[in-house]
């Protein structure tokens, strides 16, 4: 069931590739709240709502905001309220009849890169293989910057700069946001060249491509973008239950998969926290444990921070958590896990010009409410990952 609400807007705001923020005057309260007016802020996704302006009268679902869910914390534009003229206008004629977010009121078409009328369909009919291209597949959205921020604290271990010349894509799966323009990190990273192409895969949609699968997402990135390194994550706003299988990370195990079937190098990054207070996340996330160790069914690589002691000092961090991370993902490497392959365990040095890297990152650092120095270890578990791909493009790097 929604919750609707019409709204006036009263101010924009901030702006981003397809995202516009809004301050808006509600007709009447939200659920539960004291009588009265109400200003709440509101986010338009320009590409499928035009550009609101001050005075215009619009159609708000207002269902996650008057449950006091964390992502966001917005009231989303559907659309001009009824009776109203200003309408966006029609997009421009053209090619593509994928259609994203199925079936809902906000249903949107695009050009699918894999789909007959796009100019790389001949490309992608036959295409089969990753060429060795490492694929660090992540569960939460926020892992996104610090793993792209690893790649390029090695490529400058290396004696080069930026990400060494590699081509990094971000393959956006559809468990969190389906909108790739509700991500201020897509954005972010786009602007500052950190990231070359932003995929996005099943019911996700508004990436530089669209595809249909995570793995036609990944050859995508690989023989049309043409990069050396792709991401696999959902957009933001993890979805979870407190349940071993009931929550959206686990399609994390899946993407392992997809990348090897493909011929890639999956590389798994863990989910970890030193401040989480619920013990399933503390240490390796138990969506990691779960995903990697019994939905995963093929080998992976999966980097294990290794902090110095000025790291391994930092708020939230300490010995009995690097201890903790050690003894959980042996687990991982056991093979113990029902059904799954033996991961290899990569030990990666994590030290103070690491985390000097990932505060140069062009997207803020933030996971659950907490930033880099409320949870280092959140952002380092990542950002290894980053780094190992790295020393995995040796022999994968195309010239260009």
């Amino acid at each position: 069931m929604m919750t609707w609400r019409i709204g006036t807007v009263i101010s924009t705001g901030k702006s981003w590739r397809g995202a516009l923020e809004l301050e808006v005057a509600l007709d009447r309260p939200l659920p539960g709240r004291a009588a009265g007016p109400v200003t709440v802020r509101a986010l338009a996704y320009t590409d499928l709502v035009g550009e609101p302006v001050p005075g215009d009268a619009l159609l708000l679902n207002v269902s996650a905001l008057a449950r006091g869910l964390g992502t966001g914390g917005y009231a989303l534009v559907v659309g001009p309220a009824a009776g109203t003229t200003h309408l966006p206008p029609d997009p421009v004629p053209g090619p593509g009849h994928l259609v994203k977010a199925r079936y809902t009121p906000l249903q949107t078409m695009v050009l699918g890169v894999d789909e007959q009328e796009s100019p790389h369909h001949a490309t992608l009919a036959d295409a089969d293989s990753l060429d060795g291209m490492p694929v660090v597949v992540a569960d939460l959205h926020s892992a996104l910057p610090a793993v792209v921020a690893g790649l390029r604290h090695a490529a400058a271990q290396a004696g080069t700069t930026g990400a060494g010349g590699l081509k990094v894509a971000y393959v956006m799966t559809d468990g969190g946001a389906l909108p790739a323009a509700f991500s201020r990190t897509i954005a972010a990273l786009r602007d500052a060249d950190w990231l070359t192409t932003c995929v996005t895969v099943g019911q996700a949609f508004g990436g530089d491509l669209e595809a249909v699968t995570v793995h036609t997402g990944l050859l995508a990135a690989r023989h049309v973008a043409g990069c050396d390194v792709a991401v696999v994550a959902q957009g933001p706003g993890n979805l979870g239950t407190g349940t071993r299988w009931g929550y959206s990370g686990v399609a994390a195990g899946e993407a392992v998969n997809a990348a090897a079937a493909l011929g890639g190098r999956p590389v798994a990054s863990l989910r970890v926290s030193g401040a989480d207070p619920r013990d399933r996340h503390l240490g390796v996330s138990h969506h990691s444990l779960t995903a990697y160790g019994r939905v995963a069914l093929t080998p992976a690589d999966i980097p294990v921070p290794v902090p110095t002691a000025d790291v391994e000092n930092m708020p939230a961090w300490g010995v009995p958590l690097t201890r903790r991370i050690r003894e959980q993902a042996a687990t991982l490497g056991s093979g113990t896990g029902s059904g799954t392959a033996r991961h290899t365990l990569v030990d990666v040095p994590a030290d103070a010009a690491l985390v000097d890297t990932l505060r140069t990152s062009p997207a803020g650092l933030r996971t659950m409410g907490r930033g880099l120095d409320g949870d280092p270890a959140s952002f380092v578990a990542a950002a290894v990952a980053g780094i190992h791909a790295h020393h995995l493009t040796g022999d994968t790097t195309r010239s260009t």
